[in-house]
């Protein structure tokens, strides 16, 4: 059966580029983007659009019911810096958006869920190099302690409610397509827009501030081929750990050195560096690997290739 698909948080980072792919998949009409407001013209004009707030369950359940929704993709979050700023608002948003689509399938309305983690649900006590699937966690943020949490309940409806609920820790996410969103890792897409614009860039963590990354584009093959997957294959309930690269600031600046030989790196450290130091540097994913044939497909200088191409700068 051909799944009708809604996309709450649909013009994020993620969910706007999700959006997009899963209507080349499944069809225009078969995909319905959602958001508190139409902050993205091109996603509102390529397909069915409604205007939905995540923490307003009856919104959510009107929608469902009108257009027949079978899968739901939360995408909905405030990321790690700006939950920082505004910790009742992240976990409002980040909570209680979850419950209400959990809720729903319970009860049955919907057939399938996916749900984004994070790398943020590691703490400093986690260990920092290719940290296992099962590890201490205890996150030191507003963003990480939601999705910690969330990964539980997952679990939760999962094993007492047979809730079909799939999970993948992102690490940071770097596209070309979308501005940064306020999270810690965002550093690695500002980087590529101010060496084109300016030849220069002062970055917010340190030189050597090492953390796991992926190319957006294999993030949207994970997520999809994780839904697409037999549900007897999906062996972990709560989230999957997803590895792409690790990298530093000083490595990327190098990379981009090599299109642009001019450009410069200086140093800054704010509030975000104490947030990064808390999260892993590479991620063991061999669950995902293993259970559903993850394997990422971008380097650093496939991804620095991909992102200086595309933002229009010419060697």
């Amino acid at each position: 059966m051909t799944p009708k698909i809604l996309i709450i948080g649909a013009c994020g980072q993620i969910g706007s580029e999700l959006t997009l792919t899963l209507r080349d998949i499944y069809g225009t009409s078969r995909v319905i983007a959602s958001d508190i407001r139409k902050s993205n013209p091109e996603l509102a004009a390529s397909g069915p659009f409604e205007i939905l707030d995540a923490t307003d369950k009856e919104q959510i359940g009107s929608c469902i019911d009108k257009h027949g929704i079978t899968d739901v993709y939360l995408m909905a979050a405030m990321l790690s810096a700006t939950a920082e700023k505004y910790p009742d608002k992240a976990w409002d948003l980040n909570m209680n958006s979850l419950f209400h689509v959990l809720d729903f399938a319970r009860d049955k309305k919907i057939k399938k869920v996916f749900w984004p983690s994070s790398i943020a649900v590691f703490g400093p006590g986690t260990p920092k190099e290719q940290t296992p699937q099962q590890t201490i966690m205890e996150p030191s943020t507003v963003y990480g302690i939601s999705k910690l949490a969330g990964e539980r309940w997952c679990e939760y409806y999962y094993k007492n409610y047979g809730v079909d609920v799939r999970s993948i820790r992102y690490p940071g996410l770097i596209s070309w397509k979308t501005s940064p969103g306020g999270g810690t890792t965002d550093y690695a897409i500002d980087i590529y827009h101010q060496a084109i614009e300016k030849g220069s860039y002062e970055c917010f963590l340190d030189e050597n501030t090492t953390l796991p990354m992926m190319y957006m584009d294999d993030a949207i093959r994970a997520t999809i081929s994780l839904m697409q997957a037999e549900s007897n294959s999906i062996k972990i309930r709560s989230s999957y750990n997803l590895s792409g690269v690790s990298f530093n600031p000083g490595e990327l600046a190098k990379t981009i050195q090599k299109h642009i030989p001019g450009f410069s790196i200086s140093y800054k450290p704010d509030f975000r560096q104490k947030i990064a130091d808390s999260w892993p540097g590479s991620i063991d994913d061999s669950p995902a690997r293993t259970q559903w044939g993850w394997k990422a497909g971008f380097d650093l200088e496939a991804i620095t290739e991909e992102m200086l191409s595309n933002l229009n700068f010419s060697s």
